[in-house]
């Protein structure tokens, strides 16, 4: 049985990213934990939300500076209804604890919507399948990775 970081770093791997895991000395659940323990602002932060979208799982890659708009988002994929999704909904969809959420790594691919915000930044932080995991990478492989679409997600 592989651990999420073991699952999150062979599906890196096989995209061809290069941008090495860091593990930190305590966890970093939230995007200003994150950006404190790395030195960096909180909007570099490259958040990995999960949402129930009409009973679907949605990933949500957002800047840490940013909380989403659930309408907006619900628009962007024409879903009914976009909520937040509890802890088990995440695990089920993902393999992977809330806090350590990867963008990557999942059992099977989530329909994913990546923050165009992100790209102001030459460097993004994500998760990397463990609260205390993170690895650097870009707008541009978030995308590919995840196979995702860029837009406006939040304010």
């Amino acid at each position: 049985m592989t651990t999420p970081l073991e699952r999150v770093a062979a599906d890196l791997a096989r995209h061809g990213i290069t941008g090495a895991v860091r593990e930190l000395p305590q966890d970093v659940p939230t995007a200003a934990a994150a950006a404190e323990a790395l030195g960096c602002e909180v909007g570099a932060i490259a958040n990995s939300l999960v949402f129930n979208a009409d009973g679907a799982p949605l990933l949500v890659l957002t800047s840490g500076a940013h909380k989403v708009d659930t309408k907006r988002v619900a628009r962007l994929i024409g879903a009914a209804k976009v909520r937040r999704a509890d802890p088990e909904f995440v695990f089920e969809a993902t393999g992977q604890r809330v806090g350590g959420v990867a963008p990557t790594g999942h059992p099977a691919p989530i329909r994913t919507v990546v923050d165009a915000w992100l790209g102001k930044y030459d460097e993004v932080w994500a998760a990397a399948g463990l609260a205390h995991t993170v690895y650097p990478t870009t707008l541009d492989e978030l995308v590919r990775v995840t196979g995702g679409t860029v837009a406006e997600v939040g304010d």
